[in-house]
């Protein structure tokens, strides 16, 4: 009995030895990522010995790496039963709460196993990652130091220390803590030399805080390694695009897709196609553009990625609906999609539907918590639709021995996104030092702004002005009624009523002369850089005259940023009754002029940032059938945004234009402008 106990022993061992050595094949799967393989392989292994623990924590491991982890939490859970203390079950089971997501179950477990063993590396990094879950990055750079203490140099708690910084490091940023971020930054550069990761997240903090030059730095630093250099440029194109280099950011573009091969990685050669269109749609190419994403939609016909890119180019070319309707599909696709959320609010924006707009760039915060380009987007809406004061204080003269000072202020007060107050107060005193004939006028008018419609907006004001000049004193109503209207893509038509009491200068403001103008604005733009602007104004005057104005431009863009324009411009003047003894009114006057603009618009400037808009002018004018005239215009501002609330400037201008008002006149003003939003949010975003 007992040699029959002894042999039947001995067969089991050997069967177990076996056994062993064939689990080696299972273990080589788990290593190398196998998990399918593994799965199925200790499957097989567990129906013939189900009670086999090595075989059932591989088994569960496989399970859990193989995106099932719930199942495999059941089976660390069943192993834990019947193991109460064993060890390693219990890392396993730690892992596997970690595979779930229960990151504080995971924290107080992982706690537990330290006070058990405190040198155990397995224990010591499972913690650390837990708390990086957690984003307690402060205490997981401790605990994993405390695990390379234990097995110094391990590769696998390197790779997590890396990930801790960079994880750290993006915690700042969100929290626009920049200096914090960059220093974690640096210092992770510092251990594990030029990392991708690491200088792809620095490269964007310098693309955040607009260090362009800095970004562009570290994009080259990442070129110099060869298995990098797509995504290099990739990033070397998108920072010639911040400096309005949109050229260079083609070239270097173009020199990425080149560079593709069969064997690039997918999500590389999606990043570089992606980037060509782009750089495309930004040189205004857009036939080319559309063939490429064209023939993206061929292969892919729903995927985020491609939809976006055909949602820019619309954007680009106007086509908001367009856009529109594709950021929709995305967000079908993908609810939480940063493209189809702050996309989408960009283009309710442009289509006038303020409220929306509102509301899809709060969703993107909710789905990207703090993500600065929706909070800039929202600080700029709310600027837009803050309660504001403009006011301008100028001194004019002329060669007629004409002389003002003259303040001016503007104030609009927004409800909502549709209506708001107007109110302007207007001040100006004049005089001429050779007849020392003055006078002065106080102007006053309130009114609102509502937009009818998304694409209509009316605005009227009304009010009185209050004269006082050498021989009459009076008072006068002022209006200013009108409609714009966005008519069709890349078109807006203005059409208004303005009756106004003129008061260039002394005597004219003691002739108490009225006019009745009616006039329509109309403006064209073109994907190509070309604009038109028209307008018509007919005058009919108090003194039994009328008016009759043209004044035409065509202009060409030549530069984004700065953006300059050059253009040429025709004036049209009749007047039906030709009073030159008391105002200029030719029967006939002819204006043309060719001219540069050069402007850094104040919309576009940080806080702490100067911004300018200069002008120059030359041409010819005719008065009746005199001889031609040379005619010019200088005019320039030059400001400085005090805050993102607040800006001030100074501007001018010389002319020896003939107006209105005079003929043969050299006509100068300078002056000073101070813009103030009054509060820090739109008044009626303060109650929600």
């Amino acid at each position: 009995m007992k040699l029959k106990s002894i042999i039947y022993v001995s067969v089991i061992l050997l069967v177990f030895n076996l056994n062993a050595q064939e689990m080696q094949k299972g273990f080589t799967y788990l290593e190398t990522g196998k998990y399918i393989q593994a799965e199925s392989f200790f499957e097989i292994i567990l129906k013939e010995y189900p009670d086999n623990k090595t075989a059932r924590l591989c088994y569960g491991r496989a399970v859990g790496l193989n995106n099932n982890p719930e199942k495999a939490n059941s089976i660390f859970t069943n192993l834990l039963q019947d193991y109460p203390n064993d060890f390693e079950v219990k890392l396993n089971y730690g892992e596997s709460l970690l595979w779930n997501k229960e990151y504080k179950k995971a924290k107080n477990y992982f706690k537990g196993l330290i006070k058990e063993d405190s040198k155990s590396f397995p224990a010591l990094l499972s913690y650390a990652n837990t708390l990086s879950n957690l984003k307690e990055y402060q205490d997981a750079l401790i605990y994993v130091d405390k695990a390379l203490e234990v097995s110094p140099g391990n590769p696998n708690a390197l790779t997590s220390k890396k990930y801790i910084y960079l994880g750290y490091a993006y915690q700042h940023q969100q929290k626009q803590n920049y200096i914090e971020a960059e220093a974690l930054l640096t210092k992770n550069l510092e251990l594990f030399g030029d990392d991708k990761d690491t200088l792809l997240n620095l490269a964007n903090l310098y693309l955040i805080t607009n260090q362009l030059e800095s970004a562009n730095t570290i994009y080259n630093r990442l070129a110099e390694q060869p298995k990098h250099n797509i995504v290099a440029l990739n990033g070397l194109a998108l920072v010639a695009h911040l400096n309005g280099k949109e050229k260079s950011a083609l070239n270097i573009s173009k020199q990425a897709y080149k560079g593709l091969t069969k064997i690039t990685d997918t999500i590389i050669a999606q990043q570089t196609t992606e980037r060509l269109a782009q750089a495309l749609i930004w040189n205004k190419s857009y036939k080319a553009a559309k063939t490429i994403i064209d023939s993206l939609i061929t292969q892919h016909s729903n995927e985020n990625w491609i939809l976006a890119l055909r949602a820019t180019l619309n954007i680009y070319k106007s086509n908001f609906k367009k856009s529109l309707n594709d950021y929709n599909k995305i967000l079908e696709n993908d609810s939480t999609s940063f493209d189809g959320n702050l996309g989408k609010a960009n283009v309710l924006k442009a289509l006038g539907r303020y409220d929306e707009a509102y509301t899809w760039a709060e969703n993107t915060l909710k789905h990207y918590d703090n993500q600065k380009d929706a909070v800039n987007f929202i600080n700029k809406m709310n600027i837009s639709f803050n309660p504001m004061l403009d006011s301008k204080a100028a001194h004019t003269f002329d060669n007629g021995d004409n002389k003002a000072y003259s303040f001016n202020t503007n104030v609009v007060y927004p409800l909502s996104t549709k209506l708001s107050i107007l109110g302007n107060y207007n001040y100006r005193s004049t005089n001429n030092t050779v007849t020392d004939n003055r006078a002065s006028s106080n102007n006053l008018s309130l009114g609102l702004a509502y937009q009818v419609m998304p694409n209509i907006a009316f605005k009227g004001t009304a009010g009185l002005t209050s004269a006082k000049a050498e021989s009459t004193d009076y008072t006068q109503l002022l209006t200013d009624l009108s409609f714009n209207i966005k008519s069709f893509k890349l078109q807006t038509l203005a059409i208004g009523y303005k009756r106004q009491v003129e008061s260039f200068n002394a005597d004219l403001l003691d002739r108490e002369l009225v006019q009745n103008n009616y006039y329509a604005n109309y403006n064209l733009g073109t994907n190509f850089n070309l604009g038109w602007f028209t307008q018509l104004m007919h005058t009919k005057q108090n003194d039994g005259n009328t008016r009759n104005l043209l004044f035409t431009s065509l202009y060409y863009n030549v530069l984004p940023k700065p953006n300059l324009k050059i253009g040429l411009n025709y004036q049209y003047i009749t007047f039906k009754d030709q009073v030159p003894s008391i105002y200029f009114s030719p029967e006939k006057f002819n204006a043309y002029e060719v001219f540069v603009n050069l402007i850094k618009d104040e919309a576009n400037a940080e806080p702490n940032q100067w911004f300018y808009n200069l002008t120059g002018a030359f041409g010819y004018q005719f008065i009746e059938d005199d001889p031609k005239q040379n005619a010019y215009r200088l005019q320039g501002a030059f400001g400085y945004k005090l805050s993102e609330r607040s800006l001030l400037n100074v501007y001018g201008t010389h002319s020896n234009i003939a107006s209105a008002t005079a003929a043969g006149f050299t006509f100068t003003e300078i002056g000073l402008r101070f813009k103030w939003n009054l509060t820090s949010k739109p008044v009626f975003r303060n109650k929600e």
